[in-house]
């Protein structure tokens, strides 16, 4: 996904592919978060590259995120050290208002 130069991406095989490798192989708590933290790693690595690509492509000094992964909190605390670096901005709706889609229309006016 990183590899191609454009912005777009899909997490939708990275997802099948670990849900069915749970489903499949995994009794164990253990590796079942292992590979939970494999995904949120390879989707946060993936966000911050593709959100500095945008940001470098535009010029642009602020980001905003906003959706369900915008909740989590390694990408906040990446984005905001990423954005820091950059001397930028980053903006993002509280975490209550980040999961539901009504909710951030609302919040958005």
């Amino acid at each position: 996904m990183t590899d191609r130069p454009g912005l777009d991406f899909s997490f939708s095989g990275l997802k099948t592919f670990a849900a069915n490798t749970i489903r499949s192989n995994c009794d164990d708590e253990q590796t079942r978060a292992d590979i939970a933290r494999a995904f949120e790693d390879a989707v946060v690595d993936t966000l911050m590259i593709k959100c500095r690509r945008a940001l470098e492509q535009t010029g642009f000094k602020r980001l905003v995120m906003a959706g369900g992964v915008s909740a989590n909190r390694t990408l906040r605390a990446k984005l905001a050290e990423m954005m820091q670096k950059r001397g930028g901005e980053v903006f993002y709706a509280r975490p209550e208002f980040c999961t539901d889609n009504g909710a951030m229309i609302a919040y958005a006016g």
